[in-house]
Formats: structure tokens, sequence, C-alpha cells
């Protein structure tokens, strides 16, 4: 078997990488990636299985989204540094995405279960559920804190944790369960955000995991300190005992387009 046996042509060094021989001969043009042989008589490029690895770490960078002059700066300068300084920085790009992604499908989960909720509640019920512990970030509020100055609030403390489009969160108000033993069902005192993989942080409000009361009140929200007063004669006949904060949040903006239709979720901590 002579030298030019051992070779292989572009087309069987593309298929044996899975790519396509057009992307060989791009590398070649913009100098990337060379064949180690050219037949001198009709151009024919040809390739050797040892320069497989080199091509699969191109291939590699590529899918990792490095750009054709990052790597081009690479292959320049070709070392184990190099590299290694390249795959942490990439590294760490995925890592980004991937905590993202995890995000966006926690909020997707949450929107579906909402329809599911939607889709299976009785409004009249009230229930015990289990929930986890959640990182929130909130903003101070009271009775005289005008629309427009809770939405100059929010966006402060959107632009102080970097928390990005409100579409991919979670929010709503919270009354002290204090306030509500004390009759006063239109006491808030925050506004909160929920943030999927909210890492914790110094100035966040922190909701304890346990036991919660859930509940929903349908339209005019004149109506809302009725439903509160039948969740505490409901924590009353089963010997429960709020703490904490209400936390009202709503679950099918999205799908309505009258305020008469809006639905509000009511979760309170107890303790049985």
């Amino acid at each position: 078997m002579n030298h030019k046996d051992k070779l292989l042509t572009i087309g069987q060094f593309a298929a044996m990488h899975g790519i396509h021989k057009k992307t060989l001969m791009w590398y070649h043009e913009i100098g990337l990636f060379e064949p180690i042989f050219i037949h001198p008589e009709n151009g024919y490029r040809y390739y050797s299985y040892h320069q497989s690895s080199v091509l699969e770490t191109i291939l590699l960078l590529r899918e990792l989204d490095v750009s054709i002059h990052e790597i081009q700066t690479f292959m320049q300068n070709r070392s184990a540094h190099s590299l290694k300084y390249l795959l942490e920085e990439k590294i760490a790009d995925l890592d980004t995405q991937i905590t993202h992604l995890h995000a966006v499908r926690t909020l997707l989960c949450t929107h579906r279960q909402n329809m599911d909720t939607l889709l299976t509640m009785d409004l009249s019920e009230i229930s015990i559920v289990e929930k986890e512990e959640r990182c929130l970030v909130t903003v101070d509020i009271d009775r005289d804190t005008t629309f427009e100055k809770a939405v100059e609030l929010i966006t402060s403390k959107t632009e102080k944790y970097r928390l990005g489009h409100l579409h991919k969160a979670s929010y709503g108000s919270m009354i002290p369960a204090a306030s509500l033993l004390n009759g006063s069902f239109d006491g808030y005192s925050n506004l909160f955000i929920e943030i999927p993989f909210l890492a914790y942080q110094s100035g966040l409000h922190i909701t304890p995991g346990g036991k919660y009361l859930k509940a929903f009140h349908k339209g005019d929200w004149d109506m809302l300190p009725k439903r509160y007063q039948e969740i505490l004669d409901y924590t009353k006949k089963h010997h429960l005992r709020i703490h904490g904060f209400s936390y009202e949040m709503g679950i099918n903006e999205n799908v309505i387009d009258r305020i008469e239709d809006y639905i509000v979720q009511i979760e309170i901590p107890i303790l049985e």
C-alpha cells in the first residue's frame, strides 16, 4: 500500500465525521483546516485519519457557538493551556444557559399547573397543600402607595437583582397574617416577584416550607374580604393557626380579557 492509499478523499473524510464535504472545502478556503495533500493535476483534496482529532476539536467548538475568528486564533496558538481556557469559558456559558433553561422549564410547568387547576378547580374549596421554601423579591407598600409608585418600586428591584423580563416571573401581593386575624383584609404590606432558580441573596424574602391553606377568589376584588372571612372560619373549624403572610397571585391573566374573570390564588402558611 503506497502513501496515496493511506489517504481519504474529501467525501470519505467528511462522511467519517458526519459533515458535508462543502464544510471541509470552506474550512480550507478560510485557512482554518487544510487537507494534508492536494493532487497537483486535478486539485482533489485528501485527508489523513490522523487529522481527525483536530477536526473534531473544531467541530466541538463550533457546536459550542465559538466563532470562526476565535477558533482561528486558537488554532494559531494551539496548546493545552489555550484549549483549557477556551473550554472553561464555554462551560461557564453553558452553565448559564442550562440555569436559564431550567428556569424557563419551571415557569412553563407553573403555567401548565395553573391551567390544570383552572380546568379542574372548585372555587369554593379550601384545601391544605405542602409547599417548599422559596425566595421572593419584595417591595414594601401600604394603603397610600399609588399604582405609579408600585411600578417604580418593582422596576427598581428588577434592575437591582437583574431579574430581566417579568414574563419569566410569577408575581403577586402579601398581607400579614396578623392583619387578617385583626380583620384588616386590605392591609397589604408587600408586592412580590418570584423568579425560578433565583439564588438566595441578602434582602430576599423567604417563604417557609410546610403546610399552607390554599383557596381561590374569582371576580371583584371588593369581595376578597368575604373570602378571607371564609378562610378564617375554616381555620377555626379545623383548629388551624395561620402565620407569616398570605400570598396572593393571579393564575389566569394570560387567558382572560375581562377583570370579572380574574382568579386570585391565596396561600397562607398554617400550624395545626
